[in-house]
């Protein structure tokens, strides 16, 4: 009889040590892959992001935004973080569908204004068929697209190639740009709208320094409009977009009203120029006050550590006009879960056709700012319980704010990708009317698709 009880047990006792090798074994291999992966495509492997799932190449028909991407040489993208085409004669992208194949994004201050290579990498992997919410597809031809997408890390290339290096007449990044637009100009998706269907991305204020004055019709994707005129850029037919914040976010926050006793935080540059002189005002105003931190600092040294620990220690974090109306300061008080306070009268906030601000910030008009009294008057009059709501509101929107890779659901690649398909039935209004009269030659504008071909020269706003 015991024989044969243990002759039962016997197999039982292989498949459980044969399942459990297989679990183990499993989990290795996925913590060796994730290992792999460059720091900018694994912020939040095993940290409550969504792992990698089996390929699968998103489905054009089902997507809320079709989109052509231009393959542009590497020079214009990849090719500016170092990256070569594998092999001889190789192709234009990267392979992201695994860790090695996605090139590593430089850190510090570069990063705030990455989001030409979170919404290509996006694009790329919808194509590929490594994991993305397939918002946003890439499509072979651009009659079928509605949207073109210019893949130039403007950005980056003003950050690594603006300054002119002797012997040189010329910058490179502004080379890059006058290659930009003579392959715009060739380009028969380009004529067929004068750029109207185009969306072009220059985060950085000083991104696309000259081209812009010729891209004026396309769609822009930018951190604010203070180094544009309205006839370049405006809120009717561009996109404003989040900096990607410097500070970490506050994971499991349970800091509540009593666990942060500073009531007001600001660490930065205090003395600018242009809208930026708000700020000294400020300091003098504020400077003395009990409970509030206005400081002099920088991301040198230790500076993103000090503003990591001070903001997630504050109840109200400013965000004061700098240089240009925005900055990403706005976006590391949010994760940090810091109510901000909004000083900055020509700011304009990314998302808000569907973020009520109000319900998790305080905007501030700048001359009732500098009134004596009036911000800590305002801020001392907040209570517990409103500001407690406030709190938790940030922990709900954060997400929307977020980039990473591979992007998720409502993050901040999604929540652009969402915005530029609300202004296709604009797009599309200009470019039907511009055709109204496009068989006859007698009526045909400079306005018209017609004469774009020339728009190098004369299409100026």
């Amino acid at each position: 009889m015991a024989a044969a009880a243990a002759s039962c047990r016997s197999p039982l006792a292989w498949l459980f040590a044969l399942a459990a090798a297989l679990f183990f074994a499993s989990w290795y291999l996925l913590l060796d892959s994730a290992a792999g992966l460059p720091a900018a495509a694994r912020p939040y492997l095993g940290g409550g992001g969504r792992r990698p799932g089996p390929a699968r190449k998103c489905d054009p028909t089902g997507a809320l935004l079709r989109v052509y991407m231009y393959d542009l040489p590497p020079e214009f993208h990849f090719g500016l973080l170092d990256w070569k085409p594998p092999g001889f004669g190789g192709g234009v992208w990267p392979d992201v569908r695994g860790g090695g194949g996605v090139p590593e994004y430089p850190g510090g201050l570069n990063l705030q204004h990455s989001i030409e290579y979170w919404l290509t990498l996006d694009l790329l992997a919808s194509e590929q068929g490594a994991p993305t919410p397939c918002a946003a597809v890439r499509v072979p031809r651009a009659a079928d697209a509605d949207v073109v997408f210019v893949p130039f890390f403007a950005s980056l290339s003003f950050n690594r190639h603006s300054r002119v290096v002797p012997p040189a007449r010329d910058s490179e990044d502004r080379a890059l740009q006058r290659r930009l637009l003579e392959f715009l100009a060739a380009r028969p998706e380009w004529r067929r709208a004068g750029g109207r269907d185009h969306v072009v991305l220059a985060h950085h204020p000083n991104g696309m320094l000259d081209a812009r004055y010729r891209l004026w019709p396309c769609v822009f994707v930018l951190c604010d409009f203070g180094r544009y005129p309205r006839s370049v850029a405006n809120l009717d037919k561009d996109v404003i977009a989040p900096y990607r914040h410097v500070v970490a976010n506050f994971a499991n926050d349970t800091a509540g009203y009593d666990d942060r006793p500073t009531l007001l935080y600001f660490q930065g540059a205090i003395y600018r120029k242009d809208g930026g002189s708000i700020r000294q005002e400020l300091y003098y105003l504020l400077k003395d006050e009990k409970d509030v931190h206005f400081s002099f600092g920088s991301v040198a040294g230790n500076g993103i550590e000090q503003a990591t620990q001070g903001m997630r220690a504050s109840r109200f974090c400013l965000n004061i006009a700098g240089d240009t109306p925005s900055s990403n300061r706005l976006f590391d008080s949010i994760v940090s879960h810091c109510v901000p306070v909004i000083i900055s009268d020509e700011i304009e906030l990314p998302f808000e056709d569907v973020l009520d601000y109000s319900k998790f910030s305080v905007i501030v008009r700048g001359t009732d700012a500098v009134k004596k009294g009036f911000l800590m008057n305002l801020i001392t009059g907040i209570s517990r319980e409103e500001w407690t709501r406030m709190w938790n509101r940030l922990k709900e929107v954060e997400k929307h704010f977020e980039y990473q890779y591979p992007s998720q659901t409502d993050d901040a690649v999604q929540m652009i990708w969402k915005t530029i398909a609300r202004k296709v039935p604009s797009i599309r209004l200009k470019i039907n009317r511009l055709r109204r009269f496009s068989r006859f030659e007698t009526n045909k504008t400079d306005e018209g698709p017609s004469h774009s071909s020339s728009w190098l020269q004369n299409q100026a706003p």
